[in-house]
């Protein structure tokens, strides 16, 4: 990360932020911006297009995922959870895992590492 990203992170610090203006929408894309990056974790926004997708994968640690704007189809071993603005879900470590957004959402990321 360079030092201006790292600089516009840090100004979020210390301040009440609302989540929602942090990351934004782009036609056709899921839009990223890792927030905290440390060696036992991280927090990552995420704004994805209406039916954008992430296809089913594994990560070695547990990830929580909160809903903060929008729906979204998330499937954990094939088994689809519809969430909704004010929900989470746990992702547990190596367990396959997919994204479908049914319509424009924002969701925080925050992985646990051991």
């Amino acid at each position: 990360m360079g030092n201006e990203s790292k600089k516009e992170l840090q100004s979020n610090f210390n301040k009440a932020t609302d989540l929602k203006d942090l990351v934004a929408y782009q036609s056709g894309s899921i839009v990223s911006k890792q927030i905290i990056e440390r060696k036992t974790g991280s927090v990552t926004l995420f704004a994805f297009d209406r039916g954008q997708k992430l296809s089913e994968h594994t990560a070695p640690y547990d990830a929580f995922v909160y809903v903060f704007e929008g729906a979204a189809d998330i499937y954990i071993s094939g088994t689809p959870n519809r969430l909704k603005s004010g929900q989470f879900i746990v992702m547990p470590a190596n367990i396959p895992h997919a994204i479908d957004a049914v319509e424009n959402f924002k969701m925080m990321l925050v992985m646990i590492k051991e």
